[in-house]
């Protein structure tokens, strides 16, 4: 029905950057927000940043300034460009993605990427 696919994740060390991206694909009638959120071991899943199709935006507080999150609405696709990379990063980043399908509007999670910073 409907899929989010994510990319981009990997090892670098602390300082370097990464570039997830995210596609939605499926039976889409509409897209309300997008966005990423994290989870390391032994902690609870969090918002790292959302944008909405209009094209606002909000960010955790640890990642601002650090990371930009931007979603080109033609392609369905979220990106995050994270730079100045900390071992805190370290997480596996899961795609979400609120939108609009044949009767209903629901959330839908992707399968998840790990970004490991090395100090």
């Amino acid at each position: 029905q409907v899929q989010l696919v994510e990319s981009g994740g990997g090892l670098v060390q602390a300082g370097e950057s990464l570039k997830l991206s995210c596609a939605a694909s499926g039976s889409i009638l509409a897209i309300y927000k997008m966005g990423w959120y994290r989870q390391a071991p032994g902690n609870q899943r969090e918002l790292v940043a959302v944008i909405t199709s209009g094209g606002s935006t909000n960010l955790a507080d640890s990642v601002k300034g650090r990371f930009t999150i931007s979603m080109d609405n033609a392609k369905n696709t979220v990106s995050l460009q994270m730079n100045s990379l900390k071992p805190e990063d370290t997480a596996v980043y899961y795609c979400n993605a609120d939108l609009v399908v044949p009767s209903r509007r629901f959330q839908y999670w992707g399968q998840g990427t790990q970004v490991t910073v090395s100090s």
